[in-house]
Formats: structure tokens, sequence, C-alpha cells
């Protein structure tokens, strides 16, 4: 690790000690332990929660059961003992503001305000992560927000510093060196009006649900809706057609963002909305001191608060959980391409470093930390996956009969054959599907149905893992961290060791055996024991209940009540269970005949 001579500056804590750190998106992943780490890292500094309350529940209630009780505090809870509601209450819950950074003016109150105008610094690290999110949710959010935080400062009269949490990947699809520099100082400039793109974003919105509610295209919606529910009534009808139209409104705009960012030279919605948020908070911070974070992949933690803490699935979780279940035969990227992740503590570190060393005044444009292993200690595509496969091969997951499951030797294809060979099974998975769903459900059909269901779920959640991720496995841009390491190594010996964000210390195959993969088995709660399972799931019981030969008597209405079925299949199971061949002929010829009738009365509402 490299470290220069000790600083002989303030200590982080001693730097931080009576400040108030205003904290978005704390209920997320990078947010929650920013909360944690600036509670017990800097004992001194209080922290105020800019959090959106919901009709139920108020901004404060959520940072107790959403913040608070999460088990990355688990570690200050066991340091401060009983007294640690009381700190909670005196450090925390008295400074949350209920605040939503994807509206103007971020709905803050007067009190709000007032307690953001006493902040010593900003982090803003609230943001559409999903890959895959609309358009208008994504700009309003990622490009609009940092500008939304900058204005509410100055509206507060907050003279404190703002530390924007963006990503590396607004380097987009370029390959080559990345340096820590505004956007347009760098080789991976795109000249783009972001004006012009939240404009365009909202027009989108009202065009897209302007043709949601054309007679053709709720037409479609309709049938759509009485084909999945039959003759259900009207009430029932209107609400799933409701349902249908508004999905399809989120659908076109996830299509419309991705289509954008790809014209643009980026992955995908998030990093081309993060790169334009730059840009806007550039151009409107005005007197407000910005320094601008940027991490790469954030994954589970290293060390702190404990290793492999982590809320919810990453990017990478979603691929090591298909792969270890034999669900995801292969993946594309480069072997010997570089996959930059960094744990989250890192990351949580670097931020803290930079609020307590402050901004950079010597220039109005902001500072810009990117975080990231690539350039310093970077970890092989082809390294990665050989952990995975000998570490699952070693400890298998095993199926529901208590078989392990044999994990695939990873090939490394591209994109495009991947792609192609997914929607090819997809296509025929869902063709197949269709067929069966036409016919009476019943018996081994019945298994044989849901089996195909799984299936086809399973190719259609490796198709969208894919088209979202297959990217950041082909990333060829290397980030540069000479500031983040000039940074490390300006801290004191002591505040390196506490606060450690230098790439370098990680040691990959350390990190992704002993820590990274016993976490994401814990968290989705893989069997890793041999034998029959002891406990189903949810659809697993209720398919044994329906399916059950045990069962003498099922009393339902034909509206899709227990199963999907219409009044011309039921009718023809019960009259012909007592037949004989003869019989069954005449009567299969004759319901082909009147069939049709029967079956355009069943599709009208059947109260009539």
């Amino acid at each position: 690790m490299e470290n220069n001579a000790p600083a002989s500056g303030p200590s982080i804590a001693a730097s931080l000690d009576g400040a108030r750190i205003a904290i978005t998106g704390a209920t997320g992943f990078l947010g929650t332990a920013l909360v944690e780490r600036f509670l017990r890292g800097a004992p001194g500094c209080e922290v105020a929660l800019i959090v959106r309350s919901s009709k139920r529940t108020s901004a404060a209630e959520r940072v107790r059961r959403e913040i608070l009780r999460n088990d990355c505090f688990d570690r200050l809870r066991a340091d401060l003992g009983d007294s640690f509601e009381s700190e909670m209450e005196r450090r925390v819950i008295r400074w949350v503001m209920d605040g939503d950074v994807s509206k103007d003016g971020m709905g803050l109150t007067d009190e709000g305000r007032s307690i953001l105008g006493g902040c010593h610094t900003v982090v803003h690290s609230a943001a559409a992560v999903a890959f895959d999110s609309p358009l208008d949710f994504a700009v309003e959010t990622n490009l609009m927000g940092p500008t939304r935080v900058a204005e509410a400062m100055r509206q507060s009269g907050c003279t404190g510093h703002l530390v924007a949490v963006s990503t590396c990947y607004v380097a987009g699809k370029r390959r080559g060196a990345a340096p820590e520099s505004v956007l347009p100082d760098t080789p991976f400039s795109t000249e783009v009006d972001w004006r012009g793109e939240v404009a365009a974003a909202r027009r989108m919105r009202a065009d897209i649900d302007a043709t949601s509610r054309t007679t053709k295209q709720l037409a479609v919606f309709r049938k759509e809706a009485r084909t999945e529910l039959g003759a259900a009534g009207e009430p029932l009808l209107a609400a799933k057609t409701e349902k249908i139209r508004e999905e399809w409104v989120r659908q076109q705009l996830v299509a419309a963002g991705i289509a954008r960012a790809s014209s643009l030279g980026w992955p995908d919605a998030y990093a081309y909305t993060k790169a334009l948020g730059e840009r806007a908070l550039q151009e409107t911070h005005g007197s407000v001191p910005v320094t601008i974070v940027r991490p790469s992949i954030i994954e589970s933690a290293l060390a702190e608060p404990v290793p492999g803490w982590i809320r919810g699935f990453r990017m990478a979780e979603p691929i090591i959980v298909s792969y270890a279940r034999g669900l995801l035969k292969e993946f594309p990227g480069v072997p010997e391409g570089v996959i930059d992740v960094i744990p989250v503590d890192m990351v949580v570190a670097a931020i803290v470093a930079v609020s307590a060393v402050g901004p950079d005044l010597s220039t109005p444009q902001p500072t810009v930390y990117q975080v990231a292993s690539g350039s310093r200690k970077p970890l092989r595509y082809r390294q990665l996956v050989d952990n995975v496969r000998d570490w699952f091969t070693n400890s298998p997951v095993y199926d529901s009969d208590g078989s392990p499951i044999v994990v695939p030797e990873w090939n490394f294809p591209g994109r495009g054959r991947v792609e192609q060979q997914l929607n090819r099974s997809t296509a025929v998975l869902q063709r197949t599907e269709r067929i069966i769903s036409a016919l009476p459900v019943r018996g081994n059909r019945a298994q044989f149905a849901a089996k195909l269901e799984e299936k086809r779920a399973a190719a259609e959640r490796a198709q969208s893992y894919v088209s979202l991720y297959g990217a950041y496995t082909e990333t060829e841009a290397i980030f540069q961290v000479d500031r983040l390491l000039g940074l490390f190594n300006s801290l004191s010996t002591d505040d390196q060791r506490d606060f450690l964000f230098n790439p370098a210390a990680i040691d990959w195959d350390a990190y992704v055996r002993d820590v990274h993969l016993p976490s994401v088995v814990r968290n989705a709660r893989l069997k890793m024991t041999p034998g029959k399972s002891r406990t189903t799931s949810r659809s697993e019981r209720g398919r044994r209940t329906i399916l059950s030969p045990d069962r003498h008597l099922a009393a339902f209405d034909l509206e899709n009540t227990l199963i999907a079925s219409n009044v011309v299949e039921s009718f023809g199971f019960l009259a012909m269970r007592d037949m004989n061949a003869m019989e069954r002929t005449r009567f299969v010829a004759d319901m082909l005949r009147r069939g049709p009738g029967m079956l355009s009365l069943d599709r009208k509402v059947r109260g009539d």
C-alpha cells in the first residue's frame, strides 16, 4: 500500500466534529452505509437526512424502520448499547427533512430549509440506479437532482460543501484512460444540450401517455385484459386494462431511455442521465462549492461495518445466483477485460474523507474524485469467473430434491451471439406456453405447464441480464484515481487504517472467495445443504394444493377465482368423464361445431 509521510493536520473525526452532514438517498445501499459511517467514524457530528414520506409513513418513521434497523447498524448498536436509541434521536431523527429530489424545490418545508441552511456538507447520493429506469424518471432524478440540491442549498442560505455522487460510467462506451476531470475536459465529452434533453423527456412522457389513451391502443389493452381474465366482469376488466396501459407506458419510456442513451454513446439511461447531471451541475452550481465523486461498480463491503455487508442485489449478484442455480450457461465478456468493482466501504470512506477535507476553493470548477480499482488493482473477467466457478464447484447449491447443481463451464462469447440464442429460446418457450395455456390445465399437464413457466421466466431473466449488464463486462475505459490516491496519502496513518480507500489494498481472490460469495449466498438464501428441502415456496405450496389428487371437491365461479378456465372447457371435461370411446367421438364432433359460438358467448360478461 502506498503511503507518504503522515499528515500533521486534524484527523477526519476532528475535522467533522460539531458538523451537520445532510445526506440524500439514505434508504439506498450507498446512502445507508454513509449514514452509519458518519455516525460511527465521526462521533461529534450530526446527520440530517432528506427522505421522502409516504401517505402512511412519515419521513422520520421511514428513517427508523428502513435505515436504523438495518443490520448495517449492528456494530454501532453494540458499541452504544442501551444509549443507541437516544443517540439516534439526538443525532439523526431530530434533523430529518421530508423531501424529494425528483421534484422542483424538493418539497422542503420552512423547517427543512432551516435545517439544510445549517449544514456543513451535503452528500447527494440519491439516484435512480436501475439501468432500465423509464427515461423521464431517470432524467428527473439523475439529471435534475444534483441541480435541485444545489438550488435548495442556495435558497436555504446553506454555505456548505456539496458532494455529488455520480458514476465512473459517465465515460460511456469509449476506451482508454478516463481522467478525474469534469466531462468537458475529458476525451469522453459528448456535446449535448442537457436542457433540451430534459424538455424532450418530459414531452416523451406526455406523448406516450397520450398514445396509450387512443381508441386503437385502448382496444389492444382491453383485448389483452380479456384474454387474461376472460369474462370476469366490467370492474375487473377495467382495472386490468388500466394496469396494462400503465405498464405499456413504462416499457415505452424504458425503451426510449435505452435508445437515446445508446445513440449518444452511453450504455443505458443511468449513465446517460448521470453524465448530463454532472454537466447541469457544473453550469448551475453558482456559489455552491462542489466536489463530484465517481464510484465504479459498487459491491459488498470489504471490512466496514462488517465484511460482506450489502443491501439488496447489485449488478453481479443476480448473474452469480443464476449461474449457481444452473440457469445461466454463459455470459458475454472479454476474458482479459477489467471488471471495475469497488467495495462499498471504500466508496464511503472516500466520501467521508472528501467531506472532512472540504472543497478546493482555488478553482470555480467542481473537483472530481474517481473511486475505482481498474487502473491500480484490476480484476480481470476471467479471474472473477474462475473464482465463482471454483467456489460453487466446491460448495454447490442444491436443488429442491437435494441434488447438487453442477455449474457449467463458463465461455466468453460475444454479446450478440448470446442475445440471439436467448431470443430464440425465449420465443420458443413463449409459443409453447401459449399453446399449453389454451388447453385444459390438469394433472401432469399442469405440472408441465408450471415447469415451462419457470423455464420461460428464467430465460427472460437471463435475457434481461445480458441486455442490461453485458456492456459493463466489455467496458474498455480505464478509470484513473490519481487525485483519489493523493487524498489518501494526505491522511494520517490512523485515518488511512480507519478510512481505507486505496484500491491497491484489495486482494481480489480473497475478497471474492471469502467475503463476497458467502454474502451472496446468505442474502439469496441459497440451499447449500444436501437432502430434500423441508420448506417449500408459497407458489409451490399453492400448486400442490390445487393439483392434489386427494381433493374431493372444489367450488369456483369460472371467473379465474381458483384457475383460469372457460365454460366450454369445463363443460367438456365434466360431460366426457363417463363416456365411452364412441360417445366421446360424437361429443367432440358436436363440440367442434358448436364450440366457436359458445366461446363467443363466454367472452362476453357471463352475468348476461
